[in-house]
């Protein structure tokens, strides 16, 4: 009896928050993983999507053709209502592309100071997008990757006033999921990893590496 090579995957991000997350969620599978970090050459993917799901396939596509392995992209944003859902897919880049995580939270929450006393409704979304090739194919590095596989999740919430807590990243400190009274920044990973939406986007990824084992 042969035995396939274990899968290589590679995380196709350079942000150490969602490394860590996408990290931890596959774990247990039977995978080895890999980080952009590896491939120093390969230039980043200029995110050029009008949607989650354009700049998800754009990255996982050219990130796998670049490095002959399975890719996993994530773009994710946050939508705020009363912004008409800004920052969204410009969410990392709101404020500028060197903007820091709290000088993108600030510039968001001097936009939502011009609705004093309203409630601001918002979600974070996340979309995923696997490329590679038919697993059991012969010299990938021949074949053009395509498309396996697409997840997305979403997490409805509020925003609040001031930032709270230190965990998570991005705008967590500022976003209260809908049935909690803490933010992504003061819920403990265990939690946020199983109710966020990469969280959900996750899960239904997983789903279907698995069936790759089959």
């Amino acid at each position: 009896m042969t035995h396939r090579p274990r899968l290589e995957l590679l995380i196709a991000t350079r942000n150490l928050g969602k490394i860590r997350e996408i990290g931890e969620s596959l774990r247990s599978l039977p995978l080895t993983l890999r980080y952009l970090q590896e491939f120093p050459d390969i230039p980043p993917v200029e995110e050029v999507g009008q949607t989650y799901k354009e700049n998800a396939i754009l990255k996982a596509l050219s990130y796998s053709k670049h490095t002959g392995v399975f890719a996993l992209a994530d773009d994710s944003g946050l939508e705020v209502d009363a912004l008409g859902g800004a920052p969204g897919v410009l969410s990392a880049r709101y404020g500028g592309d060197r903007a820091s995580d709290r000088e993108r939270t600030d510039k968001l929450l001097m936009a939502l100071s011009r609705y004093p006393g309203q409630a601001q409704t918002a979600r974070f979304v996340s979309c995923m997008a696997l490329a590679g090739w038919h697993w059991g194919e012969d010299e990938p590095y021949n074949l053009d990757a395509h498309v396996l596989h697409v997840s997305e999740g979403k997490c409805e919430g509020l925003i609040i006033e001031r930032p709270r807590g230190n965990n998570g990243f991005g705008y967590d400190p500022v976003f209260v999921p809908t049935g909690y009274d803490r933010t992504f920044g003061e819920l403990p990973a265990q939690i946020k990893n199983v109710i966020s939406h990469r969280a959900q986007a996750l899960a239904a990824m997983r789903q279907f590496l698995k069936s790759l084992e089959g």
